[in-house]
């Protein structure tokens, strides 16, 4: 039995509840839920279910509002940190997963925050403690890219990676091209079918594809670099007329990201139709460039709380098996 601490119990966290409640390929007690302003603890296993209906129907998770302390005083093999992307000093979540190293325990993340920003002195402290920092949800949601530079091409040279690694973005561009219609029609729509967020900036600007081409950069060549290393463009000045014109030369019009030992860039770029990066809707698609094994491509959905629950789960899995 794993003694599993959460935090974050919005859609990503309680995702990872939900698969939990549903059956882990390992048994979990889950001993510490907080969200961003409470926080529950039982020793002995929380029940999962009540907390979820206690968040819907009062906004809280438990009693406790200090979460910090909680980690610092419960008893937990793994912290699953699930809480909000922040940039800056990436806090309060590379508090609570520093707390968690402190105490022995192995982190489990979806939070780009701290790996884009603080990586080196995260994986420092994580090495000194003798744990494990694992963060396949962190970047493509349920497509193992972590886990093919780390795991499948272990043994190769992995030269660089370029990449769709935002289904928002990949959905806006798609649906302008298909339809002929503007950026903001298509934001709205978005907006609509909830795929993208009410304040779209994160996504439509490039950032959060910039995020997680730093983390690919920090785990495949073992670097300090963070969002200030990106050269990055969003996808608000794309106009159907530059979408039609691509085609007609053959092309699509999607934001890559690319990452190899020199630069990491997140772009607008040209891909020529039926290329392995030509994929539609909310689909991530992933090709690293190596020595041995040629040009390697994973594709599949990266966005929503039940993939990145699934790459929590997966990660948690590889952690328990491996202790």
């Amino acid at each position: 039995m794993v003694r599993v601490a959460l935090v974050g119990f919005g859609a990503v966290g309680r995702g990872f509840a939900d698969a939990v409640l549903g059956g882990a390929p390992v048994d979990v007690d889950v001993v510490l839920v907080a969200d961003s302003s409470s926080v529950a603890v039982d020793g002995d296993g929380l029940d999962l279910a009540s907390v979820k209906k206690r968040k819907e129907d009062e906004g809280v998770v438990g009693d406790g509002e200090d979460t910090v302390g909680a980690l610092e005083e419960a008893e937990y093999d793994v912290l699953v940190e699930a809480s909000p992307t922040t940039l800056g000093d990436a806090e309060p979540a590379f508090g609570y997963m520093m707390t968690a190293i402190d105490n022995g325990a192995h982190v489990v993340t979806s939070n780009k925050g701290p790996l884009a920003m603080r990586y080196a002195e995260l994986m420092e402290k994580a090495d000194e403690a003798g744990v494990e920092v694992r963060m396949e949800g962190a970047v493509g949601g349920a497509i193992p890219t972590i886990n093919t530079v780390r795991e499948s091409l272990a043994g190769d040279d992995v030269s660089g990676v370029r990449g769709i690694l935002n289904g928002t973005c990949n959905f806006i561009l798609t649906r302008m091209l298909e339809e002929g219609l503007t950026y903001e029609h298509v934001l709205g729509e978005a907006q609509d079918m909830g795929i993208a967020e009410s304040d779209p900036t994160f996504d439509v600007e490039g950032i959060d594809t910039a995020l997680k081409c730093v983390i690919l950069s920090n785990v495949l060549f073992e670097g300090e670099r963070t969002l200030d290393d990106v050269d990055v463009d969003g996808i608000t000045e794309v106009t159907p007329d530059s979408l039609r014109l691509a085609r007609e030369s053959g092309h699509v019009v999607k934001l890559v990201g690319e990452v190899s030992e020199d630069a990491l860039s997140v772009a607008p770029r040209l891909v020529p139709e039926g290329h392995a990066l030509d994929v539609g809707g909310t689909l991530n698609v992933v090709s690293f460039d190596a020595d041995l094994a040629g040009e390697v491509t994973v594709t599949g959905h990266g966005a929503g709380s039940s993939e990145t629950a699934s790459a929590l789960v997966s990660d948690l899995t590889a952690v328990v098996r491996k202790s």
